[in-house]
């Protein structure tokens, strides 16, 4: 795929971006370029390569999960201008 003067004037103003004439060939070269790149990586076989969370095969430390504070539920609905069986209620925003 190859973009000539029109089409990047049309991503420029799609993008809401202002470049002056003398720079159209400079990003029109790049953005070949980019192209260029990515064509050049979506035909590289990637199906024996099994997907990663993470490039350094770090793990995530985790804690136990137990309930470390008490429950102020009644103390923090004291001041709230409505609730009902345990819940907030909000005004209804959406019809």
């Amino acid at each position: 795929m190859s973009l000539d003067r029109s089409e990047v004037e049309k991503i420029a103003h799609l993008a809401r971006l202002q470049i002056n004439e003398s720079d159209i060939p400079e990003y029109a070269d790049n953005l070949n370029n980019i192209l260029a790149l990515v064509d050049q990586m979506q035909q590289v076989d990637t199906s024996a390569v099994e997907p990663m969370a993470n490039p350094l095969d770090a793990v995530q430390r985790l804690r136990p999960d137990a309930v470390t504070e008490t429950n102020q539920r009644e103390t923090l609905q004291a001041n709230a201008p409505a609730t009902e069986d345990g819940l907030f209620l909000v005004p209804k925003v959406i019809e």
